[in-house]
């Protein structure tokens, strides 16, 4: 066995798939093994399923499944040396084969992201002026601890402090550029974030991947007002803003417990938030709210806890995000804030009213209900229109008749009028941004064990099944029946081995653990009949199988060539074999 392949199997020891995907999404269990809403593709009926004894996992619905570094080669899409050095370092094992000089260029800019923020917080002690970013950030409401846990920094106001930091360390101005942490002005390389308070972005191992920076003027310093508030890290290899949700590294596990994400808009919104305990909070940094955010949340719940005033549901972009969260199938409430108030200026201001307001969101049909009524007048015809027409797109998204039927009734009571003249209406409504199926990416890669569901694999899988349970079977399989078993198939490869005893390849191993497994979580069992008679069942079967498909192929050339003697003889031949069956 290979040292490569040593450390892969002392890794799986040290770490337990079950635990391991328990930090992604939500599993429970079910008989043996334990089950959940797959990752990977839009599901409704849980059909991804993980196995303690056989360290497995394997989604029934889409056929994706695998071990412990499949999962996390899918769920963080990433190679397999990147796998090995993460899931290394989490189960603490050294890699003694790991040449640091042969790395990947993701692994190259994850370390620059990290030098770069390693420098961006010593800039907070080490010169009068991060003193004074320090001050400016506790004056703002955010504690010590929280600038520690969340590894704020400043950006020195110099031109190429940083770079000039990185080239020092051996990376070069276009490994820098990649990173997203420079720019490049007239063929030269310059810092990208110069005068700013900084926040580092993480993924969800915690690792840094991007950056936002928020302007920051020194005392008696006048503002310029053509600076941008905040910049963040362009796209690039490791930060896509629309696939990543600010603080869910560290909101994660609260979230799962809590069975509830609240969603607010900024950094310092989501640091804060955190502070009161809130540790379920995460931020969409700026961007609007994405399919790909939604999806990487609904790993961990359905359950959304929206902030906004009751201004905010008119925006454009608000109402977009609204409706995708509803198509997904998430249960949305709304926390109303203050007019004018964010909630990092609201904790800062009034703890107990922040506290006092999570405690209470609104269903999301209430808050929508609050705000039309509240801004139309229900007696008047065109008052009327307005309501429902603010309503009933809110309504149309949601999934569930009963749920519908509920808001119909209420919107009819509301406005003294019929039920039927709603349902009418909203009928009519369209659904605000398309269907409620809405687009979902195809899972990354098949996984080895996932076979074509033909018939005759169908059968190599359950002849292989049962010859693992129950080596009587090995009996009554005849040296003849081997000619029945196509050689390149790998499941009919390993039930001819199996039969002879030989030793499988690793390939051949996973494919009937695999089977073993989905045999553990969707038992079949032929009534009336035992393993051996099922056993000699599967065979006969496959031998009629093989010899009509013989026999069709051979009628296929004889179209071509009647004539041919040597054609003749073998179809005469296999008819005989499949007379005698």
């Amino acid at each position: 066995m290979s040292d490569n392949q040593n450390q892969v199997d002392e890794i799986k020891n040290r770490l337990d798939v079950c635990e391991f995907v328990r930090g992604y999404m939500k599993l429970e269990k079910s008989g043996s093994s334990f089950r959940g809403l797959c990752p990977f593709h839009k599901e409704k009926t849980p059909s991804f399923f993980v196995s303690p004894s056989r360290q497995l996992w394997k989604c029934f619905g889409c056929g994706v499944g695998g071990d412990l570094f499949s999962f996390f080669m899918q769920i963080e899409g990433v190679d397999f040396k990147e796998a090995l050095s993460s899931l290394a370092e989490k189960a603490g094992v050294a890699l003694r084969s790991y040449d640091p000089h042969i790395r990947s260029e993701k692994t190259r800019l994850y370390e620059i992201c990290e030098k770069a923020c390693q420098f961006f917080e010593k800039q907070l002690t080490s010169s009068m002026l991060g003193a004074e970013v320090k001050e400016y950030l506790l004056g703002r409401g955010i504690h010590e601890d929280s600038i520690k846990k969340f590894r704020l920094g400043f950006a020195p106001y110099t031109r190429n402090a940083l770079l000039q930091y990185l080239r020092a360390l051996g990376y070069s101005p276009t490994e820098i550029f990649k990173c997203g942490v420079s720019v490049q002005v007239s063929g030269a390389f310059l810092d990208r974030f110069r005068g700013r308070v900084m926040f580092p972005i993480f993924d969800l191992n915690g690792q840094v991947i991007g950056f936002g920076g928020r302007v920051f003027f020194r005392k008696n310093q006048v503002p310029d007002k053509n600076l941008a508030k905040y910049i963040n890290t362009p796209q690039t290899l490791l930060y896509d803003k629309s696939r990543v949700l600010y603080g869910l590294h560290a909101a994660r596990m609260n979230i799962r417990e809590t069975q509830n994400c609240v969603l607010v808009e900024g950094y310092t919104d989501c640091i804060m938030a955190h502070q009161t305990g809130v540790t379920n909070a995460v931020a969409v940094s700026g961007t609007a709210l994405t399919e790909q955010q939604l999806d990487l949340m609904k790993r961990y719940t359905e359950n959304l806890i929206l902030l906004f005033d009751m201004d905010t549901a008119g925006d454009n972009a608000t109402k977009r995000g609204i409706h995708m969260a509803l198509a997904k199938g998430f249960q949305l409430k709304v926390v109303i804030l203050p007019e004018g108030k964010d909630p990092a200026e609201l904790i800062q201001k009034n703890e107990e009213a922040w506290k006092k307001a999570i405690e209470k969101p609104l269903s999301i049909g209430d808050f929508y209900f609050q705000n039309a009524l509240a801004r139309f007048d229900r007696k008047d015809p065109q008052g009327m229109r307005q309501i429902s027409g603010m309503i009933l797109p809110v309504i149309k998204q949601i999934p569930s008749a009963i749920e519908q039927s509920y808001w119909v009734q209420k919107l009819a009571a509301e406005l003294i009028c019929a039920e039927s003249a709603i349902w009418s209406d909203l009928e009519k409504t369209p659904l605000a941004y398309g269907n409620a199926e809405v687009s979902h990416e195809k899972p990354k890669a098949e996984d080895v064990s996932s076979i074509k569901k033909t018939k005759r694999e169908m059968l190599y899988a359950r002849i292989l099944l049962l010859l693992s349970k129950n080596p009587s079977c090995k009996e009554i399989f005849e040296k003849k029946d081997t000619e029945f078993f196509d050689e390149k198939s790998a499941l009919a490869s390993a039930c001819v081995k199996l039969k002879k005893g030989q030793e499988l390849l690793p390939a051949e191993k996973e494919l009937l653990e695999g089977i073993l497994f989905e045999d553990e979580v969707f038992p079949q069992v032929m009534l009336g009949m035992n393993v051996l008679e099922e056993f000699r069942l599967c065979l006969e079967t496959l031998r009629e199988l093989t010899l009509k498909s013989e026999l069709q192929e051979i009628q296929q050339k004889l179209k071509q060539d009647q004539t041919n003697e040597e054609l003749l003889k073998k179809f005469h031949a296999v008819s005989i074999k499949l007379a005698k069956l």
